[in-house]
């Protein structure tokens, strides 16, 4: 599909890994996720960002994963301004890193900031961002409108591009796209959808097919504002069969997690049974992906092996 030679750009890896790392505390399980510590640490925030950006990261994604004004007023006890004004702060902590590592970096290629932008049913607090079972229920306009909100405030606060991500139904891809397509329609993105195996959406819709309805969205209205279609926040060893299925010529992203599954009691468990995601970056750049990264974790150490075998690649 892209030759081995064609650019391939870094991405960050899990963000609240590498924060768990910052503030020392167990973030996993809390309703707000990461998302919490853009009001209560802001400083470690951007430490996570930093140590991103200095281990070879060239695009790092924004803290508002899970952050929401329906989130925010409801944990949080703002008001939906002060919701609203806290994701715009959010987006200006991943410049403030973004500014330090230049200072230092200077002849560095400036490194890109994409907004995160994660499923309706991570606000939600009940598991359905794994399922997306609310695509069942909840109606397109919902969608747009709840997912419009962040997007907005995230694109007034200065961001270079939207990373729509870890969705897990058909719909609400679509929905997100068309919206975008409507109401920003040179604002660069990406569509990374969860999955389930090999095959499969976690909703149950066939992967190649949603890439192909995305490319083709797009397409229609001869855009170019689509950057890439991908997979995040899976088991690696899924991936290259993902990729494989695509019918459709369009540049891939792909951050997946460390494989590990967690338990409430227990934790993470498993990660050295996995094989690690830097043994895959070869196989997955003659597949098609130019945008490369980890998700939930992968630190920041791990994206310096990813970086260090991606410019092995180019040499």
């Amino acid at each position: 599909m892209f030759s081995i030679s064609d650019r391939v750009t870094v991405i960050d890896g899990g963000f609240s890994t590498q924060l768990m790392l910052n503030v020392g505390v167990q973030i996993d399980g809390d309703p707000l996720w990461s998302a919490r510590f853009n009001s209560v640490q802001p400083d470690a925030v951007v430490k996570s960002h930093l140590d991103f950006l200095e281990n070879g990261a060239e695009i790092i994604l924004t803290n508002t994963y899970q952050a929401s004004v329906e989130g925010y007023t409801k944990h949080l006890n703002i008001n939906r301004e002060e919701s609203i004004d806290l994701i715009k702060k959010t987006v200006k902590l991943a410049h403030n890193a973004r500014d330090n590592f230049m200072q230092i970096n200077s002849n560095t290629e400036l490194p890109l900031i994409f907004a995160s932008i994660g499923p309706y049913g991570a606000h939600l607090h009940d598991g359905s961002e794994y399922t997306g079972s609310y695509a069942d229920t909840v109606s397109v306009e919902t969608i747009k409108n709840w997912h419009k909100v962040r997007i907005n405030a995230c694109i007034e606060a200065g961001v270079d591009g939207l990373a729509i991500e870890t969705i897990p139904c058909q719909m609400e891809a679509e929905a997100v796209v068309d919206m975008i397509l409507d109401e920003h329609p040179d604002m660069k993105f990406w569509v990374s959808f969860q999955c389930k195996d090999g095959n499969s959406l976690a909703h149950g819709e066939k992967f190649a097919d949603a890439v192909d309805s995305i490319f083709t969205r797009v397409a229609a209205r001869n855009k170019k504002n689509l950057v890439a279609v991908g997979i995040n926040c899976i088991n690696s060893e899924f991936v290259s069969q993902l990729l494989r299925s695509i019918k459709v010529e369009v540049p891939l992203v792909v951050y997946p997690n460390s494989g590990e599954t967690y338990n409430v009691e227990t934790g993470w468990q498993g990660k050295n049974s996995y094989t690690p995601l830097e043994d895959f970056v070869h196989e997955w750049i003659e597949l098609g992906a130019r945008f490369i990264g980890g998700c939930c974790r992968i630190d920041a150490s791990d994206i310096k092996k990813i970086k260090e075998k991606v410019q092995e690649l180019k040499k």
